[in-house]
This record gives structure tokens, C-alpha cells and sequence, in this order.
């Protein structure tokens, strides 16, 4: 999926996730495992999944998340200590397909509820947008082999459906669901949680449906291909700078045929990430006579978010779209 290649050692891992681990540790310390805390426990896989916890959650539970803001997720690697501690746990709630080894770790865990985000929506293949970017290799590409498309695409289906804020709204309502059985006690709650999430999810959607409804162009360079969900919501086209390293620049043909696009499809920016480097879409940006900015695919919260939760960064998206398209 993704063309940001840097592998995380499992020693850098655990030093980097020892404040998530020692929340954990602190959950599970009263008892022998954390289900039987008085609070319910759930491990996140990485921001998008933690913020629906906590949203949905509330005061009645304790989220840990195996990301720790800044860190790159999908070539997360997990140490032994956290996959234990994952089993003390009452609930894991991660979506299938991100990120390998956290997906690896659940199948072989013993904790209680495991909630896969990836079922609660519908996936799609986004077609060749995903090129290069391959969510952890050939090993993975080939065990989601079946998921494909019978066309003979050689891609798996998109998982970046969190950027769609109708499509988290489904996932939302699952996961309060399986909240709600897991810990029937506080059912009413979680309900009640999942409804005001809901109505910050509509609020979010109506806000892009407007903003983006009359604009100059249609046509949005990324060098992720992390918004094809997002485009395909609001009437958009996603090119995304395929098989390209964040740390490369681009071909020389590959400069060429975004020029002529942009100089067609009247593009004036191209985005880039907080949490890689700029350095392709500079490039790139500088060759074509474009601007920069950031669109931000809300993979992990850090210092240089446009936004302090899920919603914040996304309507920061949503200026930052508004302004580069030309919004009316």
C-alpha cells in the first residue's frame, strides 16, 4: 500500500510504544488480566481505531494504542511483550490488512473480543492507485490473495477507509455494537456515545459535500494514495505519485505526465504527509510550477497536526482541499 518503506525494529518498537506498554501494564496490574479491571480495557491498532474507542468508549474504558504518535503504522513491528499483553486485554479493535504484524499478533491471541474494522464497511479496489505501495510485501499481498479482484488486479483492496466520514460512521456503529455485547452493563452508554460520534461524522461529511461541491478543478495530487475513499465521496480524482520513495524524486516521464495534467486538469497543489518527508512533492511541486501543502491521511496525531483529535485534522483537510481545488 504504502511507498514508505522504513522498517521499525522491534527494539525500536518497544522503546518507542514503553508508555503505551506501561499503560497497559498499570490496567492489568490490579488483577490477572485486565478484563477484570473496572474498566474496559481495549487495545487500538493505531489513531483512527483509538479515537473510536475513546468516542465511543467514554469514561467507562482505558484505551492503549501498539502506534504511538509519529510513528509510521503500517510497517509496525510488535515485540513479544506486547503481543502477551495484548491477551489481558477485553477487546482489540484494529483493521485488517494495515498492518501485517498487528494482524498476526491478534489471530494468535487469546484476548476476548477482537473487532476487525475492516468488516464493519464495505472495501474497495481503488485500481492501480495503490502500485508499489504494498502493506508489508509480497508475503501479505499473496494471503489477501483471495480478497482481489477476479479482473486479475495485482492489488488489494483499499484500507484507508477512515478518510471517508460516512464510511467511519458504519464502522463506528459496529464497533459500538460489539462494545455493547462485550460490556452489556454499560450498553446504554456506549449507545449513546456511538450517537453523538454519529451526528460529528454527519456534521463532517455535510461540511465536505458543500465545500467541495462547486470548485475550479476535481483533480488533487497526493504521494500517498491514502484518499481514494475521500475522492470518491465527494466527486474528486486522486492521483497519487505512484512507486516512487517519499525520499526519491520522481521520473523524469513521470514529471512530464503530471505536468500535462496539472496544465489539464488545472491542478494547483500537491499535497504531502506530516509523517514523511516533503522532499517528492517538492520536487515535483518546483518541476510543474505548483504549490505545496499538506493533506493530512490522519494515520497517527503528532505536534504538526493541523488539529488536535480526528475531526480537528479533517476539517484542516478539508480547508486545505478548498483552497488547492478552488472552491466556490
Amino acid at each position: 500500500m504504502n511507498v514508505r518503506r522504513r522498517r521499525i525494529s522491534g527494539i525500536a518498537v518497544t522503546a518507542a510504544t514503553a508508555i503505551g506498554l506501561g499503560t497497559l501494564s498499570a490496567c492489568s496490574s490490579d488483577s490477572s488480566a485486565a478484563g477484570n479491571t473496572d474498566k474496559f480495557d481495549v487495545v487500538a491498532s493505531f489513531y483512527p481505531m483509538e479515537y473510536l474507542a475513546e468516542q465511543i468508549g467514554g469514561d467507562h474504558v482505558n484505551v492503549t494504542t501498539l502506534t504511538e504518535p509519529g510513528q509510521e503504522p503500517h510497517d509496525l513491528e510488535l515485540s513479544a511483550k506486547q503481543t502477551a499483553r495484548m491477551g489481558e486485554a477485553d477487546a482489540v479493535l484494529y483493521l485488517k490488512s494495515l498492518q501485517p504484524a498487528v494482524d498476526e499478533a491478534i489471530a494468535q491471541s487469546d484476548v476476548k473480543t477482537k473487532i476487525d474494522a475492516a468488516t464493519l464497511t464495505k472495501l474497495e479496489d481503488h485500481g492501480n492507485v495503490e502500485h508499489d505501495h504494498d502493506h508489508g510485501g509480497e508475503e501479505h499481498a499473496d494471503e489477501h490473495a483471495e480478497e482481489e479482484h477476479s479482473e486479475g488486479g495485482e492489488h488489494p483492496l483499499d484500507p484507508h477507509v477512515w478518510l471517508d466520514p460516512v464510511k467511519y460512521a458504519e464502522i463506528a456503529e459496529g464497533v459500538a455494537k460489539s462494545f455493547e455485547k462485550a460490556d452489556p452493563d454499560h450498553a446504554a452508554d456506549y449507545r449513546k456515545n456511538a450517537e453523538a460520534l454519529a451526528k460529528k461524522l454527519g456534521g463532517l461529511d455535510t461540511a465536505f459535500k458543500d465545500g467541495l461541491a462547486k470548485t475550479d478543478t476535481k483533480v488533487f495530487f497526493t504521494n500517498h494514495a491514502a484518499f481514494g475513499y475521500l475522492a470518491e465521496r465527494y466527486g474528486l480524482t486522486q492521483e497519487a505519485i505512484n512507486g516512487l520513495d517519499p525520499e526519491s524524486e520522481p521520473s523524469p516521464a513521470r514529471i512530464k505526465e503530471l505536468q500535462q495534467e496539472a496544465k489539464a486538469d488545472g491542478v494547483t497543489t500537491v499535497f504531502y504527509e506530516t509523517l514523511v518527508s516533503d522532499k517528492t512533492a517538492k520536487t515535483l511541486a518546483k518541476d510543474a510550477g505548483l504549490k505545496t501543502d499538506v493533506l493530512d491521511p490522519l494515520e497517527g496525531i503528532t505536534d504538526k497536526s493541523k488539529g488536535e483529535d480526528y475531526v480537528g485534522v479533517m476539517e484542516a483537510n478539508l480547508k486545505a482541499l478548498e483552497t488547492a481545488l478552488g472552491a466556490k
